[in-house]
């Protein structure tokens, strides 16, 4: 391959390329999560408080599911970028929910490196818990 040849192609991404990501969320990445962002809404800091929303307890950030996302993402060939991100949120995550999160390539622009990515979390059920789509561009990794 040479240098004219096109970035995925030289990187192996095409449609149905899949990377993915689990990890099983725990409290203390709940705790973190509020310090880092400043989110401390109660839904997901007091027992007592989710207790009583139609949640009936505690729910993780839905973001931190989206940065599962973002770390099945970063095991793209080569220097991943994020050009945009949409999500439904479909179900609760709470502290102990193993989440699966998995992008896969359902559309590729090979001249100019841009992949449409499906993503999908779920949980140790197999339930959807999060839906949506990521554009990245890839590069040729520095070196």
């Amino acid at each position: 391959m040479t240098e004219d040849t096109p970035i995925l192609e030289r990187l192996g991404v095409d449609t149905g390329y899949r990377v993915t990501h689990t990890r099983t969320i725990t409290e203390a990445d709940i705790t973190k999560f509020a310090e880092l962002s400043g989110d401390y809404n109660p839904v997901h800091m007091s027992d007592e408080y989710a207790r009583k929303t139609f949640f009936g307890g505690r729910i993780a950030h839905g973001v931190i599911s989206i940065a599962l996302l973002s770390a099945a993402m970063a095991k793209l060939p080569g220097l991943v970028i994020l050009m945009s991100h949409t999500s439904r949120f479909l179900k609760p995550v709470r502290i102990g929910d193993t989440i699966t999160a998995v992008a896969e390539a359902v559309q590729v622009r090979k001249d100019k490196g841009i992949v449409t990515l499906k993503n999908t979390c779920t949980n140790q059920q197999g339930e959807t818990v999060i839906e949506g789509e990521t554009m990245v561009r890839l590069y040729p990794a520095p070196g």
